[in-house]
């Protein structure tokens, strides 16, 4: 298994704008489930502690294979979120790593 975890600042400048660019960026993502050959787990977290160095958004994953994360990236419906969200983000912050 690898896990795949991504982190975002969102765009906006105000609390409205930024909740709807992370419930744009939320919603995409979770169109992903039962898409995606080997992606075994999707979960999406807003960050609550609101703290100045905290990113928005998480994305946490869980991939039977490497292969199946690789597979992930270039997959037709990745690509298409990838593209939907594009401009919802100011920085992206990304760690994959197998569990021990």
């Amino acid at each position: 298994m690898i896990k795949h975890i991504v982190m975002w600042h969102v765009r906006g400048t105000s609390d409205a704008d930024k909740a709807t660019a992370i419930a744009q960026l939320k919603s995409s993502f979770e169109s992903l489930r039962g898409q995606i050959p080997g992606l075994l787990h999707l979960e999406l977290g807003i960050d609550t502690s609101r703290i100045d160095y905290a990113c928005d958004v998480v994305l946490y994953t869980e991939f039977d294979s490497q292969d199946a994360l690789n597979a992930y990236a270039s997959h037709p419906e990745h690509l298409r979120v990838k593209q939907e969200v594009a401009d919802l983000r100011t920085s992206r912050f990304q760690v994959d790593y197998t569990p021990h």
